[in-house]
């Protein structure tokens, strides 16, 4: 039996909750999909309300994923204890709130998802992921393994990829918001695209309004907190094929919808 997996890549503000409420139900239906994951840590443009995350998973999401901006809505921090379809990076200290992987009954079977955050260029405090990946697979006799790599270089999500390929169903990027064209399935059999994209504002430079990061590299003096640009939005992620009887990838697509 093959079913479909659909990641969606980061949520940035509003425009990109709305373009979900209007269209992900769709989406679902279109690619036949069995299970949905998505990076919702931008919803609140940085972070992530438990609203916001509530009405993520009412349209449909079944694991929403984090990263760097997890604690920047300080009201979610409870939420992360008390919900269990929301994961933060697993590598963060062991002390921090939430779970950074779980499993997730479906009608096809047991599915693991395991979120995870790069260290190189994202300075917030995190331990190896490689060797985190290590310590969680070790336990699982899941069929089915899902990892969200959340991580600015793409030479540490490769180096990651190559990594995980043989021991886990497919991996993807966030974090960058530039959805790369390198979809493919490894010769181990795992699924996989650097980045996944954005879910946001089109006219942006990554969600953020044009005019803020122009200023920026102009060498101007920062302004306030990057707003998020206004206008029309696009989904943008990846939908995975997965054999349910090896856990393996059999094919990858990217999709970007507007």
């Amino acid at each position: 039996m093959h079913v479909n997996i659909l990641t969606i890549g980061d949520i940035v503000g509003q425009s990109g909750l709305d373009i979900l409420a209007g269209k992900l139900r769709t989406v679902q239906k279109f690619n036949n999909i069995a299970f949905t994951v998505i990076n919702g840590e931008n919803a609140a443009a940085n972070g992530i309300t438990p609203g916001q995350a509530e009405f993520l998973l009412d349209l449909g999401a079944d694991v929403i994923t984090l990263g760097n901006h997890t604690w920047d809505k300080r009201d979610i921090i409870p939420f992360l204890d008390d919900c269990q379809y929301i994961l933060r990076p697993s590598n963060f200290a062991p002390q921090v709130p939430g779970r950074g992987w779980g499993i997730f009954e479906t009608e096809f079977g047991s599915v693991c998802v395991i979120s995870l955050i790069g260290r190189h260029g994202l300075p917030v405090g995190s331990e190896n992921p490689f060797f985190e990946a290590d310590r969680i697979l070790k336990k699982l006799e899941t069929n089915i393994v899902l990892v969200d790599f959340h991580a600015e270089a793409t030479s540490e999500k490769l180096a990651m990829a190559y990594y995980l390929d043989g021991r886990v169903s497919a991996a993807w990027g966030t974090h960058t918001h530039v959805q790369t064209s390198d979809c493919r399935v490894f010769h181990g059999g795992m699924g996989y695209i650097t980045d996944l994209g954005m879910t946001g504002p089109c006219e942006s430079v990554i969600g953020v309004n044009p005019e803020q990061p122009i200023s920026r590299f102009l060498g101007n003096p920062h302004t306030a907190r990057f707003e998020v640009a206004d206008g029309p939005a696009k989904i943008e992620g990846a939908v995975f094929e997965i054999d349910t009887e090896t856990g393996k990838c059999v094919y990858v697509e990217a999709i970007r919808i507007t």
